[in-house]
């Protein structure tokens, strides 16, 4: 009763934005944005400390336009990916402009199949749902599953709207190898607090537990690995970044080469958020389980008496 409760609500939502223009979901996300920053306190004190953390060198106040800038960009994310049904061919090519599409189009030319990865950053979502439209490359993207079935079917339907296919996190392995080895290019966003079991690399100057699958996949399929960033331009326009992360030195899929590579894709990662540190979103836990922490945990468990 409760999830279909929610999902109602989620609907009214949005044909409400689905009836506004462009730029006026836009100031409704913003506003939206705003306001979450003010209401939900929780998440604005994990910001703030995870900034305190990642930029010890700015003042407060520097700290706290940042993280408001960071909730922000989360509500416009959510309302133009409900927008996204109103997407027209046009509009998305007046909205969203690649810097350097070569690099994957080239690689597709080539029928290689290709891991993009990105991070909870700038409009996540349009990057995954609009580059394959200016490119006419589709994408496999993996997916956390939403606790609500019904949100989580009508937020994979708009996700796959124009071609693209969604695999969930956790039962992906199969559906990865399948689509790289057809010359196919996933797409994920690996940049959320990895298990403890995972890759330790330095992220802000701490080591961090982190998803080391998209390497792993990458260099055994020999797939070469590009990180993609959705920048938000103050006209409310978007330009779409591609790097290529350089695997060529990387000839084995060792243990250790899976976390150089992880490393690798990490720091290009920290690069972008230190340029625009309000397009990530800070409000999640990324360092729930740090080196020091889990070390820690470990000897507590080992501890006689424990």
């Amino acid at each position: 009763m409760q999830h279909r409760l929610e999902y109602s609500l989620f609907r009214v939502f949005h044909w409400i934005v689905l009836a506004l223009p462009l730029k006026s979901a836009q100031r409704l996300g913003a506003y939206l944005g705003a306001a979450s920053f003010h209401l939900l306190g929780s998440r604005r004190h994990i910001a703030l400390e995870n900034l305190r953390y990642a930029f010890p060198e700015k003042s407060e106040r520097e700290r706290t336009a940042i993280a408001k800038g960071a909730f922000v960009n989360y509500g416009v994310t959510l309302v133009e990916f409900l927008w996204s049904p109103n997407l027209s061919d046009a509009i998305l090519r007046k909205l969203v402009r690649m810097k350097n599409p070569e690099l994957l189009t080239e690689a597709h030319r080539l029928g290689r199949g290709m891991v993009l990865l990105s991070g909870h950053f700038g409009n996540w979502e349009l990057i995954a749902s609009g580059v394959p439209r200016l490119t006419g490359i589709p994408f496999t993207i993996i997916v956390q599953t939403q606790a609500n079935k019904l949100i989580d079917r009508l937020i994979n339907g708009l996700r796959c709207r124009f071609g693209n296919s969604v695999i969930p996190m956790g039962i992906s392995v199969r559906g990865i190898i399948k689509t790289l080895g057809e010359g196919g290019v996933i797409a994920i966003a690996p940049d959320q607090s990895g298990p403890m079991e995972g890759a330790f690399v330095q992220f802000f100057g701490r080591s961090v537990a982190t998803h080391q699958g998209p390497a792993a996949f990458a260099l055994r399929s020999r797939a070469p690995m590009l990180i993609g960033f959705m920048i938000r331009k103050s006209d409310g326009t978007y330009e779409v970044v591609l790097e290529e992360i350089p695997t060529s030195d990387l000839v084995e899929s060792t243990d250790e080469k899976i976390i150089e590579l992880t490393q690798r894709h990490t720091a290009m990662l920290e690069k972008y958020i230190r340029l625009y540190p309000d397009h990530w979103l800070w409000m999640h836990r990324r360092w729930k389980h740090t080196w020091e922490s889990v070390q820690s945990s470990k000897q507590t468990v080992d501890s006689p008496g424990a």
